[in-house]
């Protein structure tokens, strides 16, 4: 390849980064300057509220945000500290815990949608055409799924 020539899969890798390092801190912002729960805990309440039960243990929490373990733990103790989830207890497992959607959280899941939103369409939509948004997610689950799937598994 000529020096000048930038390999494909290196730029793709480097537009995701770029694309995620201006993207997630727009929609903060927008977040923010609405008054409205932060990126971080709205991906939280998010997937607690479509949980079955509306609830999760920490454990499947922390695979199915895009925050790291740590973090999600930190998340869920600064919601339940608003009162926007609860812990439980597991009855079964006494090692582990629920983390579980509470009413006041689902109000704020509620208010913080319109505004998330709109920050997608304003950060996001209006540069793509609905074709191009499509085949954009379909590409980034592909990715995401072979990354999963290269992952070595992690046994107790």
């Amino acid at each position: 390849m000529a020096e000048d020539e930038e390999d494909p899969e290196v730029a793709a890798w480097r537009g995701l980064l770029v694309a995620h390092s201006r993207l997630v801190p727009a929609v903060e912002a927008d977040l923010w300057a609405a008054g409205q729960v932060s990126l971080s805990w709205y991906d939280v309440l998010l997937e607690l509220n479509a949980a079955p039960g509306r609830r999760l243990r920490m454990s499947e929490l922390g695979q199915r945000a895009v925050l790291s373990r740590t973090r999600v733990s930190l998340v869920v103790d600064e919601l339940t500290a608003a009162g926007l989830t609860e812990r439980q207890p597991d009855q079964v497992d006494g090692r582990s815990s629920f983390a579980v959607l509470t009413p006041a959280g689902r109000s704020a899941l509620r208010r913080a949608w319109p505004v998330y939103r709109q920050a997608i369409r304003r950060r996001l939509s209006a540069h793509l055409t609905t074709q191009q948004c499509r085949q954009l997610a379909a590409l980034l689950e592909q990715a995401a799924a072979g990354a999963e799937a290269d992952r070595p598994s992690h046994r107790s």
